[in-house]
């Protein structure tokens, strides 16, 4: 029987080559390691590019427009063609030189700001505000709607409105159901928002909200508590009150450059009409005033309707009474009472609104509406 004797020799240069071959992995991982740390590295030591305009191009030149508004006449790199007027391109931030084109961010800094959404309320919705109604229907809808029919008759219609009135009456709401039914974009901004601390801020906000609107037309701007950014004009005196004229001074110079027939309409809305300037409410900007006040006694019959179609109300149900107790109230208010009242029948285990549940609404309302004007007489 033979037997095989193992070789010391073939262990050791086994051992060598597993050992050598482990050294050129980690070997390889450190130099791929050091070439990765090498080129972050390089980036750090690489100066920041400047996103520029282009406004036009004049030979091997350009005249660009930086961030904050300035324009220069600079010089292109031959590595950079194939650039035209519009585009994006980023320079170099010493001598503003181009270096590279790049694709054109149609994002607008102003989204953040604003609420943009394509409304679903129905007329059917809206109750108590026929003539309302059939003023926005005449001067919002029609136009965007039946241009033609304008430029038959040789008149142009307005370029927006100003919804004024008490708090919940509807404005918002009217503002909603006419983009609804037109299928136009609706873009929602508080006139607070407008106003930014730092310089030159608002105005370039207003100038987005109106490219933005022009980008997706039809639209509509609906611009509430307008009164913060269009209250009368003061002695300048505050750096703060500077800006508000400038944000002001740059919507009226918006409002004068749409066509009244565009697609895109404009909407202001107030509680305070009283404090308005009269720059905003002249003929060729908001000048169709409509007034929005509370409802009237069918009116408020029609909002109850609306809000308790989809509840289940009891048989013996004294309408009536419930209807008598909400007179003076507004839309939002008897929205209000007929939201705690399902709240009230929730509590007892009941899907079923009795009554009773409603006089309860109604006394939690008013509660609060009474605590409302202490807190403001308060620290007002």
């Amino acid at each position: 029987m033979n037997t095989q004797v193992e070789n010391p020799l073939d262990s050791v240069m086994y051992s060598y080559t597993t050992d050598n071959s482990r050294l050129e992995m980690e070997n390889r991982i450190l130099k791929e390691t050091v070439s990765h740390l090498q080129n972050e590295l390089n980036k750090f030591r690489q100066p920041a590019l400047m996103v520029c305009d282009i406004i036009d191009i004049i030979e091997n030149n350009a005249i660009i427009k930086t961030p904050n508004g300035n324009k220069f006449f600079v010089s292109i790199s031959n590595q950079c063609t194939d650039i035209k007027s519009g585009d994006t391109v980023l320079a170099e931030q010493k001598n503003l030189t181009i270096v590279k084109k790049i694709p054109a961010n149609k994002r607008f800094h102003v989204e953040k700001f604003v609420i943009m959404e394509k409304p679903t309320t129905k007329w059917e919705e809206v109750g108590g505000l026929e003539k309302e109604i059939q003023e926005i229907i005449e001067v919002i809808e029609l136009p965007l709607k039946n241009p033609g029919l304008f430029k038959k008759v040789g008149i142009d219609p307005p370029k927006g409105i100003l919804l004024h009135g008490p708090p919940g009456t509807g404005k918002t709401l009217l503002a909603k159901a006419v983009a609804a039914s037109t299928n136009a974009t609706f873009i929602e901004i508080v006139g607070s928002e407008l106003v930014q601390k730092f310089i030159g801020e608002g105005a370039k906000l207003v100038k987005e909200i109106f490219e933005l609107a022009k980008e997706k037309s039809p639209s509509i701007v609906f611009i509430d508590e307008i009164d913060a950014l269009a209250a009368k004009r003061i002695e300048l005196g505050t750096s703060g009150e500077r800006e508000v004229q400038r944000t002001f001074m740059q919507l009226l110079s918006e409002l004068d450059g749409f066509k009244p027939l565009s697609n895109v309409k404009i909407i202001g809305c107030t509680n305070r009409k009283d404090i308005l300037d009269n720059a905003i409410i002249r003929p060729g900007r908001l000048d169709r005033l409509i007034e929005v006040n509370l409802p009237s006694k069918e009116g408020i019959a029609q909002i109850f309707k609306i809000h308790t179609k989809r509840m289940t109300l009891d048989k013996n149900m004294n309408t009536e009474i419930i209807l008598k107790k909400t007179q003076g109230m507004s839309g939002a208010e008897i929205q209000a009472i007929c939201t705690e009242a399902g709240y009230f029948a929730i509590r007892e285990n009941r899907t079923h609104i009795l009554e009773k549940d409603f006089h309860d609404a109604i006394a939690k309302v008013l509660k609060k509406e009474e605590q409302a004007k202490e807190s403001l007489t308060m620290f007002g």
